[in-house]
């Protein structure tokens, strides 16, 4: 991000389906609860941009890629008008009355609970591709929050972008965490590797797990053991 670019904020999900949903139906209730924002006002003045994406699940519980999570079923994007959104949001009597009580029916949890907040930097500004690869990294015992921001948020580009594996990533992003995560969600930054396909994405890891196939900027600020990687496909945007 050069000191041109406009700031762009992100709350991220990453969510768990409620348990008595079955897993094929998930995605079609994660829509329907996506439509009740156009009865919200505020969600349709304040929020840009919504990407749902779905945990693959076609080829195996991985969807095919070694290291890619099976405890959750899905990653969202919202795009915000400006980061006092996320805060607002919370409060408004419309997402109140209209979406939150819809929350446990499609979730495991009310959506405040697994959703972090996030300033985006585009690494490789390509178009979106069908399916995303994203990485939840926490920074390593003895990085601090200044430091692993300094890299992840501002450092050179080059070394995030260094690996085979991501030479076919037709767009690389990260988001840094900037508010303080629920429990349990305690991430640092959030990597989005965007592919054509699902196969094109299964070829670039060539069968192996995704952190032995990372740039090594990677291990040097985050604990990539403790990582989770989401496999998925987008299965509904807007706009």
């Amino acid at each position: 991000m050069t000191t041109q670019d406009p700031v762009r904020w992100k709350m991220i999900y990453l969510a768990r389906r409620n348990p008595a949903l079955a897993a094929g139906d998930f995605a079609q209730a994660w829509r329907e609860h996506s439509a009740l924002g156009r009865q919200c006002r505020n969600v349709q003045d304040k929020v840009l941009g919504v990407t749902q994406c779905t945990r693959l699940r076609d080829t195996a519980e991985d969807g095919g890629l070694r290291g890619a999570s099976t405890d959750y079923d899905g990653v969202n994007l919202l795009q915000l008008r400006d980061l006092t959104v996320a805060t607002d949001l919370w409060n408004d009597p419309e997402t109140l009355a209209i979406m939150r009580p819809d929350e446990p029916r499609v979730f495991s949890t009310y959506v405040r609970d697994f959703t972090l907040v996030c300033r985006e930097r585009v690494l490789r500004d390509g178009p979106r591709g069908a399916v995303a690869v994203f990485g939840f990294v926490r920074r390593s015992p003895g990085i601090s929050k200044i430091e692993f921001d300094a890299a992840w948020a501002d450092g050179p580009i080059e070394p995030w972008l260094a690996a085979p594996a991501l030479q076919g990533a037709l767009r690389v992003i990260h988001n840094s965490v900037v508010q303080t995560p629920p429990e349990g969600y305690d991430y640092d930054g959030i990597a989005e590797w965007w592919f054509a396909s699902a196969d094109a994405a299964r070829a670039a890891f060539a069968g192996r797990d995704i952190r032995t196939q990372l740039p090594s900027a990677y291990a040097a600020v985050g604990n990539l053991a403790n990582a989770v990687f989401m496999f998925t496909h987008v299965t509904h945007s807007r706009p």
